[in-house]
């Protein structure tokens, strides 16, 4: 189980055979401060499948809070040169709204809950958004776990 806020909104993609699935991250901060009295947070990579990705990803956005029930996976591919890429990720099973979105939004200017014309305004903040997702590759049955 893990609480945090979601560094951007989630992306909902399917699969060649129609499976939904969506990947995201989880900002969680750590129980205790560093030496300088910083709270630091650890960044948590998450899949979601069927269903469940596809409700998720209607209703968070960038910085709403929630809590991820799933299990950690480890997997392995081949990149493009060939080097092998080791992945270590939160299986989501469930999720829980951990905040509304009358919260979210007052309390963060970030969170717009879709709207697409604000979206194409912060267009350019984008390219400094270091959680801004690099070009993901197709999802294919193969990856599949299961």
């Amino acid at each position: 189980m893990i609480t945090g806020r979601l560094t951007k909104r989630p992306d909902l993609k399917y699969t060649q055979s129609g499976i939904a699935v969506t990947q995201f991250t989880v900002a969680v901060n750590r129980a205790f401060k560093d030496s300088n009295g910083e709270r630091q947070a650890d960044f948590i990579n998450c899949v979601m499948w069927r269903k469940a990705a596809e409700n998720f990803t209607r209703y968070v956005d960038k910085g709403s809070l929630v809590g991820i029930d799933g299990r950690i996976q480890t997997r392995t591919y081949k990149n493009k040169e060939g080097t092998t890429v080791y992945v270590t990720e939160v299986v989501a099973d469930q999720f829980t709204f951990l905040e509304s979105k009358k919260d979210s939004t007052s309390g963060q200017s970030g969170s717009n809950w879709g709207n697409s014309a604000n979206n194409s305004q912060n267009g350019a903040q984008g390219q400094n958004d270091p959680f801004q997702a690099s070009a993901q590759s197709e999802v294919k049955d193969d990856d599949l776990p299961f």
